[in-house]
């Protein structure tokens, strides 16, 4: 089998798409360099990242199926499972065959397949809106971390810069190492060094002078509005799941 290999980005798994097309390749499997195992019965394709390439490719799907089918492999891809360069593979080669969106076509397995990550991704998407927790330091920027289990954060720049157009932020996606910063004026992409404190915790000497205090006031609020004798802790985990808690100022104490 013929390993076709791309450098985990989404321009370069359409490149890697336009190399099997052109090369008419059948028996190919797309992969994320850092997700293959060498193998001596594979042979390896490496493709480097084409953005002209990757623009046609684009252009294809646009044509066929509309930017909508466009943007919802693009959310598939963020997901960063190891199957889905094969699927959105799958979808584009049936694409180029009916002429026409097929993303609602529920007769083909790689359509539902596709369907089911992308409501996990919407899923993911939704949560980071609602859970994302910043704290406002000393120069007046709001940082947040987070580390979802997909990489949603391209999906929530939108909302975030709607939401706070009149404030300079930060989110940064710790578990991928990339985070997103809006200066009133743009947003971009920012890399913090590994040994930069901001990574995973704030020190105190960092945060603005009440920003302390609002997070005391906060936890304060949330202890006094809660009922214990109505909680209901499965229903809570239900719609707040423990993995997101971290990001709650109302779920732990500060010790500082």
């Amino acid at each position: 089998m013929k390993i076709v290999l791309f450098d985990h980005s989404f321009e370069g798994l359409l490149s890697a798409i336009f190399e099997v097309f052109h090369l008419r390749l059948k028996d190919v499997k797309l992969m994320g360099q850092n997700n293959h195992a060498a193998s001596f019965f594979d042979e390896e394709i490496w493709v480097s990242t084409d953005q002209e390439k990757a623009a046609r490719v684009a252009k294809g799907i646009i044509k066929y199926g509309g930017k909508s089918d466009l943007t919802w492999l693009y959310r598939c891809f963020l997901s960063e499972l190891a199957e889905v360069p094969q699927l959105i593979l799958a979808y584009i080669r049936q694409l180029m065959v009916d002429k026409h969106s097929g993303k609602n076509d529920f007769s083909r397995d790689a359509v539902i397949q596709l369907q089911k990550i992308n409501k996990m991704i919407g899923r993911e998407k939704h949560r980071m809106d609602a859970f994302v927790r910043f704290e406002k330091t000393a120069n007046g920027l709001y940082f947040a971390r987070i580390a979802p289990d997909f990489n949603v954060l391209p999906l929530n720049a939108k909302h975030f810069k709607t939401r706070y157009a009149d404030q300079e932020w930060c989110i940064y996606d710790i578990k991928r190492d990339y985070g997103l910063l809006y200066d009133l004026e743009s947003l971009r992409h920012v890399h913090l060094p590994s040994v930069n404190t901001f990574l995973h915790s704030t020190p105190p000497d960092l945060l603005a002078e009440d920003e302390v205090a609002y997070k005391k006031l906060w936890k304060n609020y949330f202890e006094h509005t809660n009922i214990q004798e109505r909680a209901n802790k499965k229903l809570h985990t239900q719609h707040v799941p423990k993995r997101y808690w971290k990001y709650l100022s109302e779920k732990y104490i500060l010790d500082y």
